[in-house]
């Protein structure tokens, strides 16, 4: 009778952890998927406007959430509305040391953004910026800490630091009609907004070279939610496939590449940027999945100089490229 009993209580447990194991290989409903309308999300806006992503999730159904800045990714993440996002390393730094769970799984690009100035602005370099308002996508975004590097490195400070340069958050696609109402007089601004302000007149003050590091700094990364993470490896392993897919697309079809981010511009912002201005923006911008490490233990500093964090971030928690590199191999 024990025995019976034994057996019957094997019978009965085997099939529920057989389900278990079932559920857990299952592929998710979903994957939720943040991007900005910028030529620095060109990865992003190429895999999903080809299909490369979709087609490495197979039934798992890529949902696309279009943002403005790195601000609004924070609090979807905070929410728990989104599963990945293309970001900047800014915005992902004070997530992760504010709690978030998200983790940096492969950078996407590197500078691609630039420095320009109002057409009579008076602004012929970066010290002239003094007593001047600067546009920049979000308090706290890579292109604001850019911007408060450059004054540093010029004798000069934002006025929330005590000095006579006023920022101003701005989204990138609206800067141009900005620069139009003269409601600022320069911009640090990702591509293809700062060649687009350029085709209407804006002087260019300072390329992606001249930004920081020579133009070799990470400019967006792509990041995930651990928890995601956790249930669904597969998926976020798909997700890699498809961005590496989008990354290689790019390097081997310019052309190709700027149809499918205009595409993906027009279909978020109603603005189509020209070809010409797109051509400028992604020769300014590497598209690239590795993450220079050294810029971005020197940007978090800087973040927390510039009182947007407390401390500086473990990047060997907040970054792990080893699934990514696997996938190269």
């Amino acid at each position: 009778m024990q025995r019976t009993a034994l057996f019957l209580g094997l019978a009965l447990t085997v099939p529920a952890q057989f389900q278990l194991a079932q559920a857990q290989s299952t592929p998710p409903a979903q994957l939720r998927l943040g991007v900005f309308p910028n030529v620095t999300h060109a990865a992003g806006l190429v895999g999903i406007q080809k299909g490369l992503i979709q087609k490495e999730l197979g039934s798992t159904k890529l949902v696309v959430s279009e943002f403005a800045n790195g601000s609004q990714v924070n609090e979807a993440f905070a929410a728990g509305a989104i599963d990945a996002s293309y970001v900047g390393p800014g915005p992902a730094i004070n997530a992760f040391l504010r709690g978030v769970p998200i983790q940096i799984y492969a950078g996407a690009a590197n500078a691609g953004a630039v420095l320009v100035a109002r057409n009579g602005s008076g602004i012929r370099n970066v010290k002239a910026l003094s007593g001047k308002k600067v546009a920049v996508p979000t308090r706290g975004s890579t292109q604001d800490i850019s911007l408060r590097h450059l004054l540093h490195e010029n004798g000069l400070k934002a006025s929330d630091e005590g000095g006579t340069v006023t920022v101003i958050p701005i989204d990138p696609a609206n800067m141009p009609a900005a620069f139009a109402s003269n409601q600022v007089d320069a911009a640090l601004v990702q591509e293809p907004w700062g060649a687009v302000m350029e085709s209407q007149g804006a002087k260019l003050i300072a390329n992606e070279k001249a930004i920081w590091n020579g133009g070799d700094y990470t400019t967006t990364v792509l990041v995930v939610s651990t928890d995601y993470a956790k249930k669904n490896p597969e998926a976020v392993k798909a997700l890699l496939r498809g961005h590496l897919a989008a990354i290689n697309f790019i390097k081997s079809s310019n052309a190709g590449a700027q149809k499918a981010v205009s595409d993906e511009i027009y279909s978020f912002t109603g603005k189509r940027p020209s070809s010409a201005d797109l051509f400028k923006g992604l020769a300014r911008t590497r598209i690239t999945y590795d993450i220079n490490l050294k810029t971005l233990a020197e940007y978090a500093q800087l973040n927390m100089e510039a009182g947007f964090a407390r401390a500086v971030p473990d990047l060997g928690k907040l970054v792990d490229l080893s699934w990514v590199k696997a996938l190269t191999k």
